[in-house]
């Protein structure tokens, strides 16, 4: 989500490239025994074995993402094994940390698809390593369901839908809207200010969107300041903010950017709620914001507050496997893994286009984020909630439907 059209065009170059060397030999990487993977069972697969590659960030800055997602992916293939597998054949799972970088999921897909032979890529968590890693899976006719990456243009090539990327999450203009519409209907907003990070896909779509629908609303954008992320200090963007006198701030970013600008609003004495996206999800926010955005925001995925029982039955699980409660990204991860094995249950045969169609096909799949039918551009239909901060925690406050 960080990275630029322009960066994205270049890392699927040096993929294209890295791709004709796979199939020659190995990376040095993977000959010295120090590739940064994990996976559940042997790495070779057998011809009773179906093997799935999880791209997907274990290190770096997004490491919750991808270790969420990845404890979420083991969990489900354990228990789709002990179903007797996919017609008949057990699964196995073979994670590469991306450590959050486009240019090295580029990488780390070719690999999985040209010299480990997946079946089917799992991931990435976010948009910019998404947007790398999809013209790889289209080229090789390779099904890949991120779990997590909202940007619309992720499953979209120009104006066409990319036959082989689908999705298990809704996309932003959807998030934005909802953000949009709880800000002017249920705190009663009336001047937002914008701080968006323009390094990421993620930020710039999630600002639009949120903007877009704000003002047809009748609110209106006092303010939209530019950040890039990695930067530590935010003072003299929320100072410029702060004389603008904004009621809300709508901060669409990732958590540790977020918990940040929180933080240094606060020390500014900004007063004002912090609204933002489903970037915000993870434990380190909380524990880098030390307290700053109570009273803040977020759209989200999913909350451990629904009483629903298919949401408590897997909060139940992976507690008893990971001893912490899911965040969305595992939710979301548990969630893609399932709707992919109905799709290859259902499919004539485990290649890939028949795979493709069949993902294609899929409606009123029940997860523990929703029910989610694919549409046309291979984008999820389902609903949203909106998490609100209290004593530094969160706390379910609504749910939006599509």
């Amino acid at each position: 989500m960080r990275y630029s059209h322009a960066l994205v065009v270049a890392v699927w170059a040096a993929a294209s490239v890295f791709m004709g060397g796979c199939r020659e030999k190995k990376t040095e990487e993977a000959k010295s025994g120090t590739s940064t993977e994990t996976q559940t069972t042997a790495t070779t697969p057998s011809r009773d074995t179906i093997l799935l590659g999880h791209v997907g960030a274990t290190s770096g800055g997004e490491a919750t993402y991808g270790l969420s997602s990845d404890n979420a992916f083991k969990l489900a293939v354990e228990e789709q094994n002990k179903k007797n597998g996919i017609k008949g054949k057990k699964l196995e799972l073979k994670t590469l940390d991306d450590q959050g970088k486009p240019e090295e999921a580029a990488v780390t897909a070719t690999r999985l698809i040209t010299q480990d032979k997946v079946t089917l890529i799992l991931g990435p968590e976010t948009s910019g390593r998404s947007l790398a890693v999809a013209p790889i899976a289209d080229q090789n006719r390779i099904p890949m369901i991120t779990q997590s990456a909202t940007s619309a243009k992720v499953t979209q090539d120009g104006d066409k839908t990319r036959p082989y990327v689908f999705r298990t999450c809704f996309i932003d203009p959807f998030q934005g809207t909802v953000m949009a519409k709880f800000a002017r209907e249920n705190l009663k907003v009336n001047k937002v200010a914008i701080l968006r990070d323009v390094g990421s896909d993620y930020s710039v779509g999630l600002a639009n969107s949120f903007t877009a629908k704000f003002t047809a609303m009748g609110g209106q954008i006092v303010g939209d300041v530019s950040f890039k992320s990695g930067e530590p200090d935010f003072k003299a963007q929320l100072t410029a903010v702060r004389g603008k006198n904004p009621d809300a701030i709508y901060v669409p970013a990732y958590y540790t950017e977020v918990a940040l600008i929180g933080r240094q609003a606060r020390e500014l004495g900004m007063k004002q709620p912090l609204m933002g996206g489903d970037g915000w999800d993870s434990p380190k926010l909380f524990e880098v914001a030390k307290g700053a955005l109570d009273g803040s925001f977020y759209s989200n995925h999913y909350s451990p507050d629904d009483p629903s029982p298919v949401v408590q039955e897997f909060i139940t699980k992976y507690k008893k496997a990971y001893n912490a409660t899911p965040d969305a990204f595992a939710v979301l991860g548990y969630d893609a893994a399932n709707l992919a094995f109905a799709a290859m249950e259902r499919a004539k045969d485990l290649s890939g286009p028949s795979i493709r169609e069949e993902l294609e096909n899929t409606k009123s799949f029940k997860g523990v984020s929703g029910t989610v039918h694919i549409d046309e551009k291979h984008n999820a239909i389902k609903s949203a909630v909106v998490i609100g901060i209290e004593k530094n925690a969160p706390k379910f406050n609504a749910t939006v439907e599509p």
